[in-house]
């Protein structure tokens, strides 16, 4: 039975209710579901405040006998008909009174007194030290009706444009906080008796329990609305119990497929060009590194929309899936109740795809896995945590030792950070000796101008309170070479990360720390950004 027929039963039931109810007060009944919501209003007659006082409505003048009916309930006080009776006699009029239920009450009320949109003053990102922002904001929080503090928080989160919100159980309260940009923010700290209200509609959303003493992820979705325009949010949900109650944490994935798009991730020419060039064969294992909230997820799945032709047949393994795109196959792994990346590959290579994406390799058996289907015909796709792409190899063979296969399966390996943008306000200045020295150092060998240094520092604006405004990719990219592979095959003795990236660099590699001093002389962002990401 679906949730309008429950509704239409319990309807009928409170209708009979009131019907015997209404014989045994001696008073007659009426089913108003007819023309509840249509017939017209009779204003003038009761104020707001006495209709909801006395669960009292003025249906509507009637004809010459009975010029005024009355709607009431079983609620409506028993003095009050009395003296209803009085006044209109008194004045010559005749009054009648009909029994309705309160499903029939509210359905008046609705349309005599609807409720008031209330709106909000927006969240504003408080600066450091700046307590009264998070005061101001916090007031606000509290104030939020309940059926909408949930949707006005996530609302606000995307207005920021932030990637995730923070839901944080303290003694006496709990903290809001959101990361713009990739820098964490306190937003508001709220009382705790949101807590239940928060956590229960966070439950329902997202199918996880509110008694769970276990980790938990899940995942919903909401609709944006920005003026006539609207965009759907996904939400990945992850909450972990803790002293004061569930933790949680709010992914926001802003799903827009033209959005996944290899020429909007601000990639130079050459960067682009090696992607395509790779990923334009048939088979091959590509690997991005980088830690959580580095962007490669929106980069796989970018990849995966430029390789999405009718021609070919993608399936991807994910836990959970963030991004549904239309025409590939989308298998969900539920790795927290037994389910493994490297059994679903083995599945879905029977069903012959020519690209797969493997969302994380996370162990030697799904390693090995994806190193064989990819030099069986099929482009491999995946994801691996390492700091750097040279890291990604020394940690690779940790996992599966020296592996002769590997060597020839791997062709790409993507290391990624994102770096905050300065806004157009930024400002120039000379760094002193010793910063001049150390970018001279780490630039050697790249082809750029270094006689004159100049970088940028942020400067506040209103439209960007911090003076960076989005973020930008930094991607080193290495190309596996012979060299690279007579390490990987075991050939060349006593490797470590050093030896590869070095190797990799000879060939025209870029390290992140390269890629990021060269966008901060550029403007792009600061010497400080750099360092705090790489």
């Amino acid at each position: 039975m679906d949730e309008a027929e429950i509704q239409r039963k319990r309807r009928d039931n409170e209708e009979q209710a009131t019907k015997n109810r209404a014989r045994i007060l001696g008073l007659p009944y009426l089913d108003t579901r007819d023309f509840e919501n249509v017939i017209p209003l009779v204003p003038g007659i009761l104020t707001k405040e006495e209709m909801r006082k006395n669960f009292i409505i003025p249906l509507q003048k009637g004809d010459n006998e009975i010029p005024y009916r009355f709607l009431v309930t079983s609620q409506t006080p028993n003095s009050l008909l009395p003296e209803l009776r009085k006044k209109y006699t008194d004045e010559g009029q005749h009054i009648g009174f009909f029994l309705i239920s309160s499903s029939a009450y509210q359905a008046f009320m609705q349309r005599y007194d609807p409720p008031k949109k209330v709106v909000y003053d927006d969240i504003v990102i408080a600066k450091e030290g700046d307590s009264e922002t998070i005061a101001e904001v916090s007031k606000t929080l509290n104030s939020v009706s309940t059926e909408q503090v949930f949707n006005f928080l996530i609302d606000q989160a995307d207005r920021l444009k932030a990637s995730d919100i923070h839901i944080e159980n303290l003694r006496d309260q709990i903290r809001i906080r959101m990361r713009v940009d990739g820098m964490l923010h306190p937003v508001a700290e709220i009382s705790r008796d949101r807590y239940r209200i928060i956590m229960g509609e966070l439950s329902a959303r997202a199918d996880l329990s509110t008694a769970s003493t276990k980790p938990q992820s899940g995942h919903m979705q909401q609709d944006i609305f920005r003026g006539r325009s609207s965009h759907l949010l996904n939400i990945r949900v992850e909450t972990v119990p803790t002293m004061y109650g569930q933790d949680a944490v709010l992914r926001l994935f802003n799903f827009d497929e033209s959005l996944l798009n290899l020429d909007l991730l601000g990639l130079s020419e050459g960067e682009l060009v090696t992607i395509k060039e790779i990923v334009s064969h048939p088979r091959g294992l590509v690997l991005m590194v980088g830690p959580t909230g580095s962007g490669k997820s929106t980069t796989l799945y970018s990849i995966l929309n430029a390789l999405n032709t009718p021609e070919r047949k993608i399936i991807t393994l994910e836990d959970p899936i963030e991004y549904g795109i239309t025409g590939i196959t989308q298998i969900p792994i539920h790795t927290n109740d037994g389910g493994s990346f490297a059994e679903g590959l083995r599945s879905v290579l029977r069903l012959d795809p020519d690209v797969v994406m493997v969302g994380e390799i996370r162990d030697a058996d799904t390693a090995r896995t994806a190193i064989q289907a990819s030099i069986t015909g099929h482009l491999v796709l995946s994801s691996f945590h390492a700091n750097s792409t040279a890291a990604a190899f020394a940690r690779m063979i940790d996992l599966i030792g020296t592996n002769p296969i590997f060597a020839s399966s791997i062709r790409l390996l993507i290391a990624q950070r994102l770096v905050r943008k300065l806004s157009d306000s930024k400002e120039s200045y000379k760094p002193d000796a010793a910063t001049a020295t150390y970018i001279r150092n780490a630039l050697y060998g790249v082809d750029v101008d270094l006689n004159d240094i100049t970088l940028y520092r942020p400067v506040p604006t209103d439209d960007a309170p911090f003076g960076y405004k989005g973020r930008a990719v930094l991607m080193e990219q290495m190309v596996v070479s012979e060299d690279i592979q007579a390490y990987l095959r075991g050939d060349i003795k006593d490797i470590d990360t050093h030896t590869i990236e070095q190797s990799a660099m000879q060939h025209g590699m870029l390290t992140l720390e390269q890629k990021g001093l060269l966008a901060a002389l550029r403007g792009e962002t600061t010497l400080e950004e750099v360092s705090r990401v790489i």
